[in-house]
């Protein structure tokens, strides 16, 4: 019987547990932190043995396999003791992929993954496939191949989680961009970064689908030197030869299999990257032979993502945006790139190597206050007050008080943007957490 270990009790490594268990492996899943109760209760009712506050070397070391979780970085010590033995370390996706003939539809880049991949999945669930959703978000892919039966999977893939990733295989990739992020995790190299991204395109061949943003100029770099299998669609705002979407006359034209038309100002996600969202998810619904009035039905219906440009309420004549799913510095480009109001900006939090010269010129055209609102903001203060001298700058170390600051400066007409360029681990469980606060926090007002 071949020993599966799994590092880190959450979605993913108790999903994994549960799929390897019913495979046949002897299973052990080693926590170095706490394990929430209704993971611990599941692996309890299961009988998979499991320990949490701490890794056991000799239990994690005697594995055939290992799966990590993504948060797991590969400076760990633990990580390091089985390389050091050889042992293969994957990913949940990796494992979860050997045991469904499900086609899978998979999505990264920097920005905008969560909404394509929810704006997928919305069309496919809409025009009656039966199709899950897994990855990054959703529930867990290895527990649904355990439990449901779907034909097709849409999965959001972050570069951790294709880190992992050997003889997996996407039937339809999409990349919407590259920017620099999570580079503490690449040793500050950008091309390490691109790599990981780039590791979606493994393993396909030319019956298989590549989906790209073709203006993005690290993308257009990167193809140029590959020797890419997958059939290329690309998408622009403008029309070029091969271009498989795009705008024209102000209407979103998108053309596959057979061409569909959706006016711009229709669709309900607002923002030129949405545009590019919408152009990703409809080339996939495409290949994947949905009907044009299907998707377009579904395109006009999609409500958008939780704490991505979320509109949380109208204070004294002030709009408040919840963007707090803005963890990198080209998020909030989109986000400034999309307002058209006079903007109060809330930046902060544990940076990830940020390179702010990106939102530069947004915040001078835009932005009039800048609030600041992590544990440390030394950075974002150096920056913003050398580049940005005729921007108001208010210092503050937590959002109840940043919330208030807006409250204050922000005149009628104006837009509260909580759009922080950072992760949120200095203050908060996760930006989930950090956008709940904000939006109890505005209703407070």
């Amino acid at each position: 019987m071949k020993r599966l270990v799994v590092l880190g009790g959450g979605e993913s490594g108790v999903g994994t547990c549960i799929l390897a268990k019913q495979k046949g492996y002897e299973v052990f899943l080693s926590d170095k932190g706490g394990i929430k109760p209704q993971y611990r209760d599941e692996l309890l009712n299961r009988g998979i043995e499991f320990e949490e506050g701490q890794h056991t070397e000799e239990k994690i070391l005697s594995a055939d396999e290992v799966v990590k979780s993504p948060g797991i970085p590969e400076t760990a010590p633990v990580i390091q003791a089985l390389r050091a033995k050889g042992i293969p370390v994957i990913s949940e996706i990796e494992f979860a992929s050997r045991y469904t003939t499900a086609k899978k539809i998979c999505i990264t880049g920097s920005n905008g993954k969560t909404t394509t991949t929810m704006l997928t999945y919305f069309i496919l669930k809409e025009a009656g496939l039966n199709v899950g959703l897994a990855g990054n978000v959703g529930k867990s892919f290895a527990w649904q191949v355990a439990e449901n039966d779907y034909d097709y999977y849409v999965l959001e893939l972050s570069s951790f989680q294709l880190d992992g990733m050997y003889d997996f295989k996407a039937d339809v990739a999409v990349i919407l961009n590259i920017t620099p992020d999570h580079l503490d995790r690449y040793d500050y190299k950008f091309q390490n970064y691109i790599e990981a991204k780039f590791r979606i395109l493994q393993n396909q061949t030319p019956e298989d689908a590549f989906i790209y943003w073709s203006e993005d100029p690290v993308l257009k770099a990167e193809i140029a030197k590959r020797d890419i299998l997958a059939t290329l669609f690309p998408f622009a705002l403008e029309k070029t030869g091969n271009g498989k979407a795009y705008v024209e006359h102000e209407e979103m034209v998108v053309n596959v299999k057979e061409e569909m038309r959706v006016p711009v100002r229709e669709l309900p996600i607002k923002g030129t990257h949405n545009v590019y969202n919408s152009m990703a998810a409809s080339i996939a619904s495409q290949i994947m032979d949905i009907k044009k009035e299907n998707i377009r039905a579904a395109l006009l219906s999609f409500q958008g993502v939780e704490h991505r440009l979320e509109y949380v309420a109208t204070v004294r004549g002030v709009r408040y945006i919840n963007d707090s799913k803005a963890t990198n510095v080209n998020s909030c480009w989109y986000a400034l790139q999309s307002m058209t109001t006079p903007v109060v900006l809330i930046l902060g939090g544990t940076d990830k190597g940020n390179d702010y010269r990106e939102i530069e010129d947004l915040v001078r055209e835009k932005v009039h206050t800048l609030i600041f609102m992590g544990v440390d903001n030394r950075k974002l203060n150096t920056f913003f007050r050398e580049h940005t001298p005729k921007c108001r700058i208010v210092d503050t170390n937590n959002l109840a008080d940043a919330v208030q600051a807006a409250y204050e400066t922000a005149r009628k007409g104006d837009t509260v943007l909580l759009s922080p360029c950072c992760a949120s681990f200095d203050l908060f469980k996760n930006y989930e957490d950090r956008g709940e606060k904000f939006k109890a926090a505005v209703k407070a007002l």
